[in-house]
């Protein structure tokens, strides 16, 4: 390996990175995020190179350990072989010692075999030739049966019942061996089995006909074999299923997942056995292989709500319901080749009842993990804002976190894994969601107060609270994107509840965004409080230093604003315009100095400055048609300090003309308003003011008075009229 050379790769390739990084002069102020990024990726770089290192050394070391254990375990074998040699040069001595032994224990055997046989010359062989050990059975009974009948010998019968009851227990013992290990037997045995159940079957039905007519029954019969036979088969079928469990939860987390799946391949190959090698071996009236189907639908039905019963954790609600409502009457199971059965025919594996208790669980365990993540993201993001680091921003510079993000994916994740089970519980796992997230905002919410209240109390502990501000403004506004593209995703599904969900969740961070905007603003404000104060004042008659310091503050602030979305921006911006629009008019309205002899150089004054105000929020004015959170009655609201400046500058011959005018812009203006501003002039007298501001809203146009300004906002203090 070529170590310089791959040095002069990794400096040409970090060449490369660093000037398509670098290409923009506005690019610079992201050198500091470039380097923690890359100092990040470095740092666990050598985290996984070290990882690596030790898993190798500890692999040695487990190898060198295992090789030292098979070195003393081959010196072991090598002692016992050794041993084993020794003991087998005895061998040859002691067969000859033994050989008359051997030779007398072989003519014992022979008098032992010919023995055995003389004693079951005539009775019922209990093993092997089944068939012909129940048809010797048969003829013994008939045999007793026709001397009872001819003779009444009640004695020689009573004799010969006990062999011929105990043979009889013996065929059905073996019977019921062999078709409870029907799956491990040759078909001819199984033939025969059956053989001997149906003349049993037969016998029993001669029986009961017999008692039709005479009244007479046989102690054993009937003997129901068939229906006997049917309990085996099923007993051997709870049997396979419920003895393939090898694993418990504090086993095996995945224990659940293994035993439906051992599940799903013992029923696919029993049924494959039935379905080939029973079906010809069984009469076609015993239905054996819906018989069976049947059986293991029953027999796994009664097994899962044991399972249920016993209490389900976590995943394990989707493992089971993904097995019961697709792996089971899918291709897997019973649409596989091999089995092939139609689902309806034999009915639900779970019943309505235990399914909607499943759904609830699952639903249940999904809130519990929600809110359990939720309360903990929203206590971590908190302590986050009062980090003295920048938050971290996007491509375009725009500050974000990435809970918003991550509380959609998971439920997006949810939605993924539910529409695998059913559309109905991937709608309700929606539903959930959404309510979720529109919980979340609420908690959101009020960590944010609490930041904004903390903040406002001592603004030296949070050094980045405007940065965290913003950064909340666009998690808000993504969040009502993301609740956007979800919706888009799931609009074909008709659903007024889902529908009302879906606007609730967008209002939720719709007026979140707002309220943080305003937040915002309030730092921002809280500063320029004072020179708002100053303005239409004697000191500011003579001086610019309020708007100015206003605007240069503002500007300052409006730096920031930039790594706010475009939209956000927009919305901040309009808002920033309502509140100097409305705090300059209130300033007018307090009337803390009276016009004379001045007052066309105030209202120049004040229609200059409100050109600055105009020029500062430019950025508001730019598509101010796509501006879809500004509303359209508040269009002109920057103009509006023009608009009063022009009411105070006119001469008193056309008052009333200019006062009509600025009525039909601002039709709400109040009637307190504008007896302020005629008193502002100072020629006229508070009783006229107030007859000729009567006189002219009386005459106004009620339609109009009904759109709403900038005016709606403004509120004049009782006090300048005492």
């Amino acid at each position: 390996m070529n170590i310089e050379l791959l040095q002069e790769e990794a400096i040409l390739s970090a060449s490369i990175s660093l000037s398509s990084m670098l290409q923009r002069p506005d690019q610079l102020e992201k050198v500091e995020q470039y380097k923690q990024r890359v100092t990040r990726k470095k740092t666990s770089v050598e985290a996984m190179l070290k990882t690596a290192v030790q898993s190798q050394l500890d692999g040695v070391v487990s190898g060198l350990q295992q090789l030292q254990s098979a070195l003393v375990d081959i010196n072991d074998i090598r002692q016992r072989l050794h041993e084993i040699e020794e003991c087998i040069t005895t061998i040859p001595t002691l067969c000859e010692s033994v050989k008359n032994v051997q030779q007398e224990h072989v003519v014992y055997s022979q008098y032992a075999v010919a023995m055995e046989n003389l004693k079951h010359i005539f009775t019922v062989p209990e093993r092997g030739e089944m068939l012909h050990a129940h048809h010797s059975l048969d003829l013994k009974i008939r045999v007793r049966s026709t001397l009872y009948e001819l003779h009444g010998y009640h004695n020689h019968l009573a004799r010969q019942t006990t062999p011929c009851s105990s043979n009889g227990r013996t065929v059905r013992k073996e019977l019921r061996l062999l078709l409870g290990s029907i799956f491990k037997y040759e078909p001819q045995v199984i033939v025969t089995a059956v053989r001997i159940i149906e003349r049993e079957e037969r016998a029993d039905a001669y029986a009961i006909q017999r008692q039709k007519q005479s009244g007479f029954m046989s102690p054993d019969r009937p003997k129901k074999w068939k229906a006997r036979a049917l309990e085996v088969l099923s007993d051997a079928v709870i049997e396979r299923i419920e003895g393939n469990q090898f694993e418990e939860r504090i086993d095996n987390k995945m224990w659940l997942v293994r035993h439906l799946e051992v599940t799903r391949l013992l029923i696919i190959e029993d049924l494959r056995v039935v379905k080939t090698l029973c079906s010809p071996c069984f009469p076609p009236h015993w239905d054996i292989v819906n018989q069976f189907f049947h059986k293991y639908h029953t027999s796994l039905s009664k097994h899962l709500e044991e399972v249920i019963a016993a209490g389900l954790v976590g995943n394990e609600f989707v493992t089971l319901l993904s097995w019961v409502l697709q792996t089971y009457p899918g291709p897997e199971l019973l649409r596989h080749p091999d089995v092939n059965i139609d689902p309806i025919s034999l009915g639900s594996l779970l019943s309505d009842v235990s399914i909607e208790k499943l759904f609830q669980a699952y639903i249940s365990n999904m809130a519990y993990n929600y809110n359990d993540w939720m309360q903990k993201t929203v206590e971590t993001e908190a302590r986050d804002w009062r980090r003295p680091v920048v938050p971290e921003s996007d491509g375009d510079g725009h500050y974000h976190t990435e809970s918003i993000v991550i509380i959609f994916q998971m439920v997006e994740q949810n939605l993924s894994v539910s529409c695998t089970i059913s559309n109905g519980l991937m709608m309700r796992a929606l539903i959930l969601g959404l309510e979720q997230i529109a919980q979340y905002g609420e908690m959101y919410r009020e960590a944010i107060n609490l930041f904004k209240n903390k903040h406002f109390e001592d603004r030296s502990q949070v050094p980045y609270f405007t940065h965290y501000m913003i950064a909340i403004i666009n998690n808000c506004l993504h969040a009502m994107e993301l609740s956007q593209q979800m919706r888009n995703r799931n609009g074909n599904k008709d659903s007024s509840l889902l529908f009302n969900k879906f606007e609730i969740l967008s209002q939720t961070y719709d007026s979140l965004r707002n309220e943080a905007a305003g937040f915002l603003l309030d730092e921002a404000f809280l500063d320029l409080e004072p020179h708002f104060q100053d303005l239409l004042t004697r000191k500011w008659v003579m001086s610019t230093v309020p708007v100015d310091t206003i605007c240069a503050t503002l500007e300052d602030y409006f730096q920031d604003y930039i790594h706010l979305k475009p939209r956000n921006f927009k919305y901040v911006i309009r808002q920033a315009e309502i509140c100097i629009t409305r705090k300059y008019i209130t300033s007018i309205f307090q009337k803390k100095l009276s016009l004379k002899d001045e007052r066309r150089e105030v209202a120049e004054k004040i229609i200059q400055e409100a050109g600055q105000i105009e020029a500062l929020l430019a950025p508001a004015s730019l598509n101010r048609d796509l501006l879809t959170d500004a509303p359209k009655d508040t269009e002109d609201t920057a103009k509006a300090i023009s608009a009063l400046a022009e009411v105070i500058k006119c001469d008193s011959e056309i008052i009333t003309l200019e006062l009509i005018n600025f009525l039909k812009k601002y039709p709400d203006v109040t009637q307190d308003q504008l007896i302020c501003l005629l008193s502002l002039r100072g020629d006229f007298g508070r009783l006229e003011a107030r007859q000729r501001v009567a006189d002219l809203l009386s005459s106004s146009s009620k339609e109009e008075s009904a759109r709403t300004t900038i005016f709606s906002m403004i509120v004049v203090p009782s006090s300048i009229f005492s």
